[in-house]
């Protein structure tokens, strides 16, 4: 996990390409001034579940990187919160744009936040064999 993204202490309890859902306590460290979860968490975890479905779903040598995020704020966020992001993954020859969305509800069932993440998967570039010998040269 990205340090960061670790950092919101979310648990995944689903994780099949292309349909995640992680859940996310409600704790001190994620609040705001208002007793509810951060804006910023929810978008924090918003883009950890639509990268797994999406990067989970990628085969090897396929990456993908997050190219924009957008978060619609329903509801103040409080108690334990459940997102979930579901795609389709197609096959990826060359850079292509993916939005994937994932619904973060609260405990009541309620959508609180809606997050679209634009991915952008691509095959990993080849490195060339010199470059692979520089980075280890002394």
């Amino acid at each position: 996990m990205v340090p960061y993204t670790g950092t919101l202490g979310a648990t995944v309890v689903q994780l099949d390409p292309g349909q995640v859902r992680v859940r996310l306590r409600d704790h001190r460290r994620v609040r705001n001034h208002l007793r509810s979860v951060h804006a910023i968490e929810l978008s924090n975890l918003g883009e950890l579940s639509t990268g797994l479905a999406l990067l989970g779903a990628l085969p090897p040598p396929v990456r993908g990187i997050l190219t924009g995020i957008d978060t619609e704020y329903r509801k103040k966020a409080r108690g334990l919160l459940e997102a979930e992001a579901h795609c389709e993954v197609p096959g990826v020859a060359a850079l292509i744009e993916q939005v994937v969305e994932a619904e973060i509800r609260d405990a009541a069932g309620d959508v609180v936040a809606v997050v679209r993440s634009r991915w952008q998967p691509s095959p990993v570039p080849p490195t060339s064999h010199s470059e692979a010998d520089a980075g280890g040269a002394a």
